[in-house]
C-alpha cells in the first residue's frame, strides 16, 4: 500500500496509507440521484456534515450541482450560493476537512477562500483547466476524476483511464500543482455504461497504481451496485461497503460515500487484515 502525505489548503494535510480515509458526501442540491432535496437547507446540511464526522468521516465533500446523468445544469452563481455559506459554517467550527465538488474555477476559488481544503473536479481538469491554477495558487488538495462523458472512450477500461488521467496530470503539472497535492479517482459510474464495465474497473483497480498517485474510490450507491444487489439507491449502503473493502485491498486510499458508519466499520476490518498481512499488531 502506497503511503504518503496529501498536502491541503490552509496548512492542513492527510496521512494516507495506514488507514482508509472516509469522505462523506454532502449534496446540497434538489436533484442528486439518491439524496436530492434532503440537505438543501443550510441548517440541515450543517447537521448532516456534523453527523458524518461523528460517524467517522475525515472529510466532507460538498457539491452544489448534481452530476447524475441527465441532471439540469445550474449557473455558477446558484452553485456558489448553495455551497459557500455551508463551507463557511463548517470552517468556523474548526477541525473538519472540507472538499468542494466542482469543475468551475471561480467556484473552486471562492470555496477555498471560504475555508475549503480540497478541490474535487469530476471533469478531471478538462472542462475548465483553469481550476488547476486555482489549486496551485491556493495550495488546495486536488482530486482529479476520470470521466468518459462527451467523448469516445478507448475499448479497454484501464487503457482509457491511463489515457485520460495522464492528460489531466499534464494539465495539473503545467499549472504548477505539486504531486503531493494530487489524488486520482477512476470515476465509477461516470459514463461507465454497464455494470460489467464498473465491475471490470473494480477487478483491475490495482493497475491504476502504476500512475504513482493515491487513489480515491467513489462507488457509493452507484447503479451497478443496484444491478448486482437489486436494491434501490438509498438501500445500497451494504453493497457500497463491500465495494469499499474490495477496493481497499486493491490499493484505494480514500472512499467517498453517503453512508459513513457502515463503510467506516467495513474498512476497519480491511485495514486490520492488511496490517496483519504486513506483520503489524
Amino acid at each position: 500500500m502506497m503511503t504518503g502525505r496529501w498536502q491541503l489548503a490552509h496548512g492542513r494535510h492527510l496521512d494516507l496509507g495506514g488507514k482508509a480515509i472516509v469522505v462523506g458526501i454532502l449534496n446540497v442540491t434538489p436533484d442528486s440521484f439518491s439524496d436530492g432535496g434532503l440537505f438543501d437547507a443550510p441548517e440541515k446540511a450543517v447537521d448532516q456534515a456534523r453527523r458524518m464526522v461523528e460517524e467517522g468521516a475525515s472529510v466532507i465533500d460538498i457539491g452544489g450541482e448534481s452530476t447524475r446523468p441527465g441532471a439540469s445544469p445550474v449557473s455558477a452563481k446558484e452553485e456558489q450560493a448553495r455551497i459557500v455559506p455551508i463551507i463557511e459554517a463548517l470552517a468556523t467550527s474548526g477541525g473538519t476537512l472540507i472538499s468542494v465538488d466542482t469543475y468551475r474555477q471561480d467556484t473552486a476559488r471562492l470555496a477555498v477562500q471560504a475555508g475549503a481544503h480540497i478541490v474535487n473536479d469530476v471533469w478531471g481538469l478538462q472542462r475548465e483547466p483553469g481550476i488547476a491554477s486555482v489549486a496551485a495558487e491556493t495550495g488546495a488538495g486536488l482530486v482529479i476524476m476520470h470521466t468518459g462523458r462527451d467523448r469516445q472512450k478507448l475499448p479497454d477500461v484501464i487503457a482509457d483511464q491511463l489515457f485520460f488521467l495522464r492528460k489531466s496530470l499534464e494539465i495539473a503539472q503545467r499549472s504548477g500543482v505539486a504531486d503531493d497535492h494530487i489524488v486520482l479517482d477512476p470515476g465509477f459510474g461516470f459514463a461507465k455504461e454497464t455494470a460489467a464495465e464498473n465491475l471490470d474497473l473494480m477487478a483491475r483497480f490495482s493497475e491504476l497504481r502504476a500512475l504513482g498517485f493515491p487513489l480515491m474510490a467513489g462507488t457509493s450507491r452507484k447503479r451497478f451496485i443496484g444491478t448486482v444487489t437489486g436494491r434501490d439507491a438509498a438501500a445500497r449502503g451494504a453493497g457500497t461497503a463491500a465495494t469499499s473493502v474490495i477496493l481497499r485491498l486493491k490499493g484505494a486510499h480514500l472512499f467517498r460515500v453517503h453512508d459513513v458508519a457502515i463503510n467506516v466499520d467495513a474498512l476497519a476490518i480491511a485495514d486490520a487484515m492488511l496490517a496483519r498481512e504486513i506483520g503489524e499488531s
